[in-house]
C-alpha cells in the first residue's frame, strides 16, 4: 500500500540564520532541504509539506513597520502576515519542487493551499504570549520597540543578551479543508499546505470566521493535520539528526528509539528543551497517540541515512491494539 507521509519544514528551511535571506541563498536552501525527500517519492509515498515561517514572518512585520514609518502605508493585521508567509513560502517550496521532479523524472503534481486553523478564542496563549517571531534584539533596541510599538519580547536562546518578540501561540484545533488535502494525496498530488502553523482563525457566535493575532506552532498544526488525514508517518526536520537527553552537557545522550510511554517521562524530568525540543516531541506523542505509525525528530541531510533520526512509536502491543 501506498503510505502517505507529513514532512514539517523549519524555518530555516529557506531562511539561515547567518545569511542574508536573499532569494538565491533561500532558492538554494529549499533546493538542498528538498533533495533529501526525493528517497520518499522514489517509494511512492504520498506526501504533505508544511512548513515554518519564523524568520519569514517577523520579516514582514519589520516591513509593515518600516512602510507605515516611512509612506504612512496602513500596517497590516498578523493573520494576514501569516497569509503572506504562506504565498511566499509555499510558492518558492512549490516551484523548487517542481524542478526537482523534472531533473530526477519523476511525474507527480504539486499544490500549495492557503491554509486557516481554528483555534479557541479563549485559548490560555492569547494571555500569555510565548512565540518567538522575527530577528534578534540588544537590551537597548528591544527597549526602543517596546516603548514604541507596545511589543512584548523574551530572552533568546541563541544568545544570551538577546531577545525576540514575542505574540499568542494559540494551539490548533483543525486544518480547514484537510478532507480535500486528503483527496489529493489519495491521487498522488505532493500538497503544501498548513504553512507556518497555519492562519489562526475561530468561529463566533453566528458562525462567522474571526481572524485572531497569533502564530500557530507549525508542529502542532502539522500534527493534527497528519492525524486528521490518517497519515502513516511524521517528519520534523530540524537541525540536529537525533533528540538528545540533557543537550549541550557532558551528559548528553542520543535518544534514537522512544515509545510513548518513555518519551512522556523524559518530558517529565525536563530532558528536552522547553522552548525548543519539547514542543516537537509534543507533536510527535500526539501524531502516534492519534493512530499515526511513527513519528521522526531529525535533520533533512539526514533522512537517507536507514539509522537517521529519532523515532517514537507507541509501545508495540498498544500499536498492535489500535
Amino acid at each position: 500500500m501506498t503510505k502517505l507521509a507529513v514532512i514539517a519544514l523549519g524555518g530555516n528551511a529557506l531562511l539561515r540564520s547567518n545569511q542574508e535571506g536573499n532569494m538565491d541563498q533561500q532558492n538554494k536552501n529549499t533546493m538542498d532541504t528538498l533533495e533529501n525527500i526525493v528517497f520518499l517519492l522514489k517509494q511512492n509515498y504520498n506526501l504533505i509539506i508544511t512548513h515554518g515561517n519564523g524568520p519569514q514572518v517577523g520579516n514582514i512585520l519589520l516591513r509593515n513597520e518600516a512602510g507605515t514609518k516611512e509612506y504612512g502605508i496602513p500596517s497590516m493585521p498578523l493573520d494576514v502576515c501569516v497569509a503572506d508567509s504562506q504565498g511566499g513560502i509555499g510558492y518558492t517550496i512549490e516551484r523548487n519542487l517542481r524542478n526537482m521532479l523534472k531533473k530526477y523524472h519523476i511525474q507527480r503534481e504539486v499544490i500549495t493551499m492557503s491554509s486557516m486553523v481554528e483555534v479557541d478564542p479563549d485559548d490560555p496563549a492569547f494571555t500569555n504570549w510565548t512565540k518567538r517571531v522575527g530577528p534578534t534584539y540588544n537590551q537597548e533596541q528591544k527597549d526602543d520597540l517596546e516603548s514604541k510599538n507596545g511589543w512584548q519580547f523574551k530572552s533568546s536562546s541563541k544568545k544570551e543578551g538577546s531577545y525576540r518578540r514575542v505574540v499568542p501561540s494559540p494551539t490548533p484545533i483543525s486544518v480547514m479543508n484537510s478532507d480535500w488535502i486528503k483527496e489529493l494525496c489519495d491521487r498522488g498530488v505532493i500538497v503544501i499546505a498548513s504553512g507556518g502553523g497555519g492562519i489562526p482563525v475561530y468561529y463566533d457566535q453566528i458562525n462567522n470566521l474571526v481572524p485572531v493575532e497569533g502564530v500557530i506552532d507549525k508542529d502542532m498544526a502539522s500534527s493534527v493535520l497528519a492525524a486528521s488525514v490518517h497519515a502513516d508517518e511524521f517528519y520534523i526536520l530540524t537541525d540536529v539528526p537525533y533528540l538528545y537527553s540533557s543537550y549541550g552537557t557532558e551528559n548528553q545522550k542520543v535518544l534514537e528509539f522512544l515509545d510513548y510511554n518513555d518519551a512522556v517521562e523524559y518530558g517529565h524530568q525536563g530532558a528536552f528543551g522547553e522552548g525548543t525540543m519539547q514542543p516537537k516531541v509534543n507533536a510527535c506523542l500526539d501524531f502516534v497517540k492519534n493512530g499515526g505509525e511513527k513519528a521522526i525528530i531529525t535533520e533533512a541531510t539526514k533522512l537517507q541515512d536507514k539509522s537517521y533520526g529519532t523515532k517514537i512509536t507507541l509501545h508495540y502491543e498498544e500499536a498492535n491494539q489500535a
